[in-house]
């Protein structure tokens, strides 16, 4: 394993290869690898997280893994054992899912905590079933034009069926992800859908990491004053804080008047961007949400560092009976509904380009044929993803 690894990095970058999909080992956790000779990109069976989105290059800072990895060994969720793991992640609703938490997760049907000690007692915990359940691989296809994933997952607890197509096409530098959740149940529930896009060192470092995004108002938790993009009371929302031993989560209503809506997500000692694109009708609300070793929990322990954008149908993390109790924010609904038996579907774009040292920022990311253009701020400069 470590020897195909270390192969795959040399990989000349212009050298063309057709589309793989391998099984294999990640962070000592069992994971399906899509590769195109470009990019990398592998997914947990366990809690179904995107764990890895990476250039191919001999270049250590250009093949740098944006997506966190935690500090503390991780085990596939649906394995969880109390008497063998709480002394490694807690005895709280959050140990499930830090159990098994990396990169990108899905949040559903909930989108915080659990509503009450019931619901602990239960089984569940934080951020729902979906991102603590084994994903099961349904159907793969290899061509030498791309390469196709599917997976799907239980959620025996809740009720649900989720499911996800990830399409690498070869030369592109960008993954595309189609999603879909189904209500098992003959009635119409109210649900939070959110996706969970969490950074990490070396990429996550505070005062040199940047996001832009085309949000236009905000309000940070807690304390209910609302701020306008890119502006707080002091300073700009683009950098992560720098204070050490702090944290924040500020929700913000994306651009309305947009049919996609996008975020991006780069450090300044790196020549490498990340950024989502995904349907404007999903996705109200993108909450940004920091953690500068403020947490001192298990098994966070005071040494997490990341920054987690979440996107989707809710502001808060706040769980899904205070969502449904909030109702709307900034007059937008705060939690979405599924009909009994009904299958709904959505998608998101990952994408991956490389930026100059001296770089300032998106000021606006579109699709076009073949491409995804960022706009770079206060310049003429544009920049590329291919996405044949």
């Amino acid at each position: 394993m470590r020897s195909a690894y270390l192969l795959a990095t040399l990989l000349p970058l212009t050298l063309a290869a057709q589309p793989t999909l391998t099984q294999e080992t990640l962070h000592n956790r069992p994971a399906y690898v899509l590769s195109n000779g470009t990019i990398r990109v592998s997914i947990l069976s366990g809690g179904g997280h995107i764990a890895e989105v990476r250039f191919l290059s001999r270049d250590p800072a250009r093949a740098i893994n944006p997506m966190r990895i935690p500090h503390y060994p991780t085990i596939d969720p649906q394995t969880y054992n109390p008497a063998k793991h709480d002394s490694l992640y807690g005895d709280s609703s959050h140990r499930w899912l830090s159990s098994g938490y990396m990169g990108h997760l899905l949040n559903f049907p909930v989108f915080g905590p659990p509503s009450s000690d019931s619901e602990i007692r239960n089984g569940l915990g934080n951020h729902g079933e979906a991102p603590i359940v084994e994903w099961k691989l349904t159907n793969s296809t290899t061509t030498p034009n791309a390469v196709t994933l599917d997976l799907e997952a239980e959620l025996r607890r809740t009720h649900f069926r989720v499911g996800r197509r990830f399409t690498l096409k070869a030369n592109a530098t960008a993954i595309h992800i189609a999603e879909w959740v189904e209500n098992l149940e003959p009635y119409d529930r109210p649900i939070n859908w959110m996706q969970h896009a969490t950074f990490g060192p070396p990429f996550a470092e505070p005062g040199k990491m940047f996001m832009d995004t085309d949000a236009t108002r905000g309000a940070l938790a807690g304390a209910g004053a609302e701020f306008k993009w890119p502006e707080l009371s002091n300073a700009s929302a683009r950098p992560f804080q720098p204070e050490p031993n702090s944290g924040r989560y500020i929700a913000w209503q994306l651009d309305p008047a947009r049919q996609e809506h996008w975020f991006t997500m780069y450090n300044s000692n790196h020549p490498v961007l990340i950024g989502y694109l995904f349907p404007a009708k999903d996705n109200p609300w993108l909450g940004d949400w920091q953690e500068n070793q403020r947490n001192t929990t298990l098994p966070w322990n005071g040494k997490v560092i990341a920054r987690g954008i979440e996107f989707g149908s809710t502001p808060y993390a706040e769980g899904l009976r205070k969502s449904v109790e909030r109702g709307k924010m900034f007059e937008t609904a705060a939690f979405r509904w599924i009909e009994g038996y009904e299958r709904l579907r959505t998608e998101f774009t990952i994408f991956l380009t490389e930026i100059p040292s001296d770089f300032r920022g998106a000021a606006k990311v579109t699709r076009n044929t073949g491409a995804i253009e960022i706009e770079e701020a206060g310049s003429s400069r544009r920049f590329s993803s291919q996405n044949p």
